[in-house]
C-alpha cells in the first residue's frame, strides 16, 4: 500500500476519532452551558402533545449534538411529572431527528478551515473573563476539532480503498445488508456516538473505502446502536427510564427493519437525490440520514398510541411519576379573591410537602439499597419542589400586591415562610443522595451499627416532617408543639451518635471517609429537623 503501514492507517484513524469525538462533547457541553436551563424549559412548556414533542426533541437534540443526551432529559422530566409517557415518546423521534443535524455540519466539508476555527475558539476561550463569551469559544472550538478530528479519519482510512480485505468486506456487505447493520450497530455501542459512527461512515464513503449500497445498511445499524446505550443506561433505573429507552428501541429497529427490505428502492433514492442536488459525498451520507430518519417518523409517528401501549406491556410495573407541576394556582383568584388564592396557595404547599415527604423516603431507600432507582427519583422530586417553590412565591408574590386583610396576611406570610423550609428540606435529601452516591463510587463501607443508627434517626426525623405538615394541614397547634418536642430529640440523637461515631473511630471499626459521611448525614437530617420545627413554629404563632 505505498509504503503506508496499517499501524499509520490505525494510529491516524483512532487518533482522529479520538479528536472528533472530543469535538463533539466540547461543543455539546458549550451549547448546553450557554443555554443553561432553557433546554428543560422547551422540554417542559413544549411538550403539551406528541407532535409539539417532535419539534422539542429536533431543537434540543441539535443544541445537545445527542440524542442520547435528550433521552436522559427525557426520562427525567417523566420522573418528575413534566410530561406523559406518549409525550416523551414524540420528543425520542424527534432527538433521532435533531442528531442528524451534526452529519449536515459534517456534509459542509470546511476541512480546511479546522485549524483556523479552533484558533478562534481557543481565543475566545483564553483570552475572555465573559463566561458567555468562553461558552461561545467552548462551542466554537469543538466545532473545529469536529473537522479536524473528521479529516484525520479520511487520512487514516483513505488507503483501505487498496486494502483486498476491506474491499471483500464491503462486497459482502452489500451482498448481506444485515451484516452492514449489525457492524454498525457494534460501532456506535462501542463509541458510545451515533454521530460519530455517522461521521467515520461519511469519511469512508468520500475515500471511496465503502460503496453506498454497503454504507447505507451500516447506517441503518447506528441507529441500531445509538438506542442500546439508552438501553444500558436504564438498567436498573425506574420504570419511566426503561420504558422511554424502549420506545427508542423499538422505534429504531422497526425503522431499520423496514428499510433495510427496501433497501435497493431506498439506494436509488438517495443516488437520484445525490446527482440531481449535485451532493458531495460526506453530504450524500448526511441526505440518507436525513431522509431515513424523517421517512421513519412519518411512518410510525401516528402509531405513537400503539408503541406507549406496548412499551407499558413489555415493561411491565407502575410508574412512579412525581406530580410536580402545580395543581391549585388558579390566577382566577388573584384578583377575584385573594383570601381564595390564599387558601390555594397554602393547597399547593401542602402538595410541595408531601413530595419533600415522599423526596426523604426515597433518599432512605437508596441509602439502604444502593439502587438507581431511588436517586433518579429522588432527584425528580427535588426538581418538582424547586419548580413548586418558584410557582407558589411567584403566586403568593402577586397576591400581596392585592388588597388583603390583616388575618390573610398573617396565612400569607406563613405559607411564604414554610414554603421555604419545605424547599430546603428538598436540598437536604439531595446532600444526603449526593454523599451516598460518593460513598458508592468511593466503595466506602458504614459499619452495621453506623446503618442502625441512621435509619433510627431517619424513622425519627421522616416522623417530625410528617407531623409538621399535618400540624401545617390541620392548623393543630398541639401537633406543631409535638413537632417542636421531636426536633429537640433530633437534636439530642445527633450529639448522641456522633459520641458513638468518635469512640468507633477510635476503636478501629469504621475509617476516617465513612466517619465523615456518617456525620454529613445526621448532620443533613437534623438541618432537616430544624426546618420541620420552623414549620411547626409557624402553625403555632397562627393559632396562639
Amino acid at each position: 500500500m505505498d509504503g503506508i503501514s496499517i499501524q499509520d492507517i490505525l494510529f491516524t484513524f483512532i487518533g482522529g476519532l479520538a479528536i472528533f469525538l472530543f469535538g463533539i462533547k466540547y461543543m455539546s457541553d458549550g451549547l448546553q452551558r450557554s443555554a443553561g436551563d432553557k433546554l428543560r424549559d422547551i422540554l417542559d412548556r413544549f411538550t403539551t402533545n406528541p407532535f409539539m414533542g417532535l419539534l422539542a426533541g429536533i431543537i434540543v437534540t441539535v443544541l445537545l449534538q445527542s440524542s442520547s443526551a435528550t433521552t436522559v432529559l427525557v426520562v427525567g422530566l417523566v420522573n418528575a411529572g413534566f410530561m406523559t409517557l406518549r409525550q416523551s415518546i414524540g420528543v425520542v423521534i424527534g432527538a433521532n431527528i435533531g442528531t442528524t443535524a451534526t452529519a449536515f455540519i459534517i456534509g459542509i466539508d470546511i476541512e480546511a478551515y479546522a485549524l483556523p476555527i479552533m484558533a478562534v475558539g481557543a481565543l475566545l476561550l483564553f483570552f475572555f473573563k465573559n463566561k458567555k463569551i468562553t461558552y461561545f469559544g467552548q462551542t466554537v472550538f469543538g466545532f473545529g476539532a469536529l473537522f479536524y478530528g473528521m479529516k484525520l479519519m479520511g487520512e487514516g482510512v483513505s488507503p483501505l480503498e487498496n486494502l483486498q480485505a476491506f474491499e471483500d468486506l464491503t462486497i459482502t456487505m452489500s451482498d448481506i445488508p444485515i451484516l452492514g447493520t449489525a457492524i454498525g450497530a457494534v460501532f456506535t455501542v462501542a463509541v458510545q456516538s451515533s454521530s460519530a459512527a455517522i461521521g467515520v461512515l461519511q469519511s469512508l464513503y468520500a475515500e471511496n473505502a465503502i460503496s453506498l449500497d454497503a454504507a447505507l445498511p451500516v447506517l441503518f445499524g447506528d441507529n441500531i446502536g445509538t438506542t442500546i446505550t439508552a438501553v444500558f443506561a436504564a438498567i436498573g433505573s425506574s420504570v419511566a427510564a426503561k420504558r422511554a429507552a424502549a420506545s427508542h428501541v423499538i422505534f429504531n429497529v422497526v425503522g431499520a427493519t423496514l428499510f433495510i427490505v427496501l433497501l435497493v428502492p431506498f439506494t436509488a433514492l438517495i443516488e437520484t437525490l445525490a446527482t440531481a442536488l449535485s451532493l458531495g459525498p460526506k453530504m450524500t451520507i448526511a441526505f440518507a440520514h436525513g431522509t431515513f430518519n424523517l421517512s421513519n417518523t412519518i411512518i410510525q409517528f401516528p402509531f405513537i398510541g400503539f408503541i406507549a401501549y406496548l412499551v407499558t406491556k413489555i415493561v411491565p410495573g407502575e410508574e412512579r411519576i412525581v406530580e410536580s407541576k402545580p395543581q391549585h394556582l388558579d390566577p382566577i383568584f388573584l384578583s377575584q379573591s385573594p383570601s381564595m388564592a390564599i387558601a390555594q396557595a397554602k393547597s399547593e404547599s401542602l402538595h410541595m410537602g408531601q413530595l419533600a415527604i415522599k423526596g426523604l423516603e426515597e433518599a432512605r431507600e437508596y441509602l439502604n439499597t444502593n439502587q438507581s432507582k431511588h436517586s433518579e427519583i429522588a432527584y425528580s422530586i427535588e426538581d418538582a419542589i424547586n419548580n413548586l417553590d418558584k410557582k407558589i412565591t411567584n403566586y403568593l408574590t402577586q397576591v400581596s400586591s392585592e388588597d388583603i386583610n390583616e388575618s390573610d396576611s398573617a396565612i400569607h406570610s406563613s405559607v411564604v415562610d414554610i414554603v421555604r423550609d419545605i424547599e430546603r428540606i428538598g436540598d437536604h435529601f439531595e446532600n444526603i443522595i449526593e454523599l451516598n452516591e460518593y460513598k458508592i463510587t468511593n466503595k466506602v463501607n458504614l459499619t452495621e451499627q453506623a446503618m442502625e443508627d441512621l435509619n433510627e434517626m431517619f424513622k425519627l426525623t421522616l416522623d417530625t416532617v410528617e407531623k409538621a405538615i399535618k400540624a401545617f394541614e390541620d392548623n393543630d397547634a398541639e401537633l406543631a408543639r409535638n413537632v417542636m418536642n421531636k426536633e429537640n430529640e433530633i437534636d439530642e440523637m445527633e450529639r448522641s451518635y456522633r459520641k458513638k461515631h468518635i469512640l468507633r473511630l477510635n476503636e478501629g471499626k469504621c475509617s476516617g471517609t465513612a466517619g465523615i459521611i456518617f456525620v454529613d448525614i445526621i448532620s443533613n437530617l437534623e438541618r432537616i429537623g430544624d426546618h420541620a420545627s420552623n414549620i411547626a413554629q409557624e402553625v403555632d404563632l397562627e393559632e396562639s
